[in-house]
């Protein structure tokens, strides 16, 4: 069953996203998750106990994210499948699972980055671009833009989008729930500060661990669609992920963005600013690092071909399945 959810979750999700009025009613499934990261971090990371301590704390916090994501999501899909039946109840979960994936916000996100610098110009596409990504956006060049952009998209298409697919086709809508529970807490307390430094390491090295296979899962749907796209290299793309990725901070951000550098022969990543601060980074490809708005359309070209063939995967799979 667990196949036939996540396909139907990614179609749906591909369809209709997440709807802006539902989001201003209820909220939206991250944003629940992350009222509870933002309790335990305030109850349990207390700066008067020792690092040893929160580390605890943090390794206690993830346990319990994990069992009440995982828990809620098994509940609902044995009420929804027990209520509803086989068909009903798998359209029901898959509705709710839909939530879960980020398929068509980050195309909108990232295709408005282009929108702003062709119709409006540089501050437009600095803006836009800084609701995607943490870096400093304010001294970014046109280039500086389209790359963070394209970075984002590669990353997030394995972190939004690829990973709870993953996990959902592997454990159903518990597992789905649990995946955005760690990677909600990698983003909000996985941080090297001094106060998420010992609390926040659980959380960062589990999300490091579960993203493990699906970036480089996500790396090969990317290769994949290279070999589509016309003008783009897959070649190129193995080439750049074999002498590139592991060279990443992260490591699993690497594969997806070595991935579309070397198929669409250009240079992404590289030296960048947090908060006033340089952070040496390491450049994935060796192509243009001068991008424009048109690079970041024919990486959205790539991205939904990669999307569409992570969905054919998931209809094979249903096949072979018994």
């Amino acid at each position: 069953m667990c196949p036939a959810l996540a396909l139907a979750a990614l179609l749906i999700e591909a369809a209709a996203g997440y709807p802006g009025a539902l989001f201003r009613w209820i909220g939206h499934p991250v944003t629940w998750i992350g009222r509870l990261i933002s309790w335990l971090d305030r109850g349990w990371n207390r700066e008067t106990a020792s690092d040893a301590a929160r580390r605890a704390a943090g390794v206690a916090a993830v346990l319990l994210l994990l069992l009440v994501s995982a828990g809620t999501g098994l509940l609902l899909q044995y009420l929804l499948l027990r209520l509803a039946g086989p068909a009903f109840g798998l359209l029901a979960a898959a509705m709710l699972g839909s939530a879960l994936i980020a398929q068509r916000s980050l195309d909108a996100h990232v295709r408005a980055v282009a929108d702003a610098l062709e119709r409006n110009g540089l501050a437009a596409g600095r803006n836009a671009v800084s609701h995607i990504v943490g870096r400093d956006t304010a001294a970014l060049d046109e280039g500086g833009v389209s790359r963070a952009a394209i970075e984002s998209l590669a990353e997030n298409f394995s972190d939004g989008v690829a990973a709870p697919v993953f996990w959902m086709a592997a454990l159903g809508l518990p597992g789905a729930l649990a995946y955005k529970a760690v990677n909600t807490a990698d983003s909000m307390i996985g941080h090297k500060t001094a106060r998420h430094l010992a609390f926040g390491w659980a959380a960062a090295r589990l999300d490091d661990l579960v993203n493990l296979p699906v970036s480089r899962l996500s790396a090969l749907w990317i290769v994949l669609a290279a070999c589509v796209l016309p003008g783009a290299d897959p070649c190129g793309a193995l080439r750049v992920i074999r002498r590139d990725a592991a060279q990443h901070k992260s490591p699993n951000a690497g594969w997806p963005e070595a991935a579309m550098a070397g198929a669409l022969g250009i240079r992404i990543a590289g030296p960048r600013v947090y908060a006033g601060v340089p952070t040496d980074t390491a450049w994935m490809g060796d192509g243009r690092a001068e991008l424009s708005a048109r690079d970041i359309r024919k990486a959205l070209a790539l991205y939904r071909i990669a999307c569409v063939w992570q969905a054919l995967a998931l209809a094979l799979l249903m096949t072979v399945l018994p």
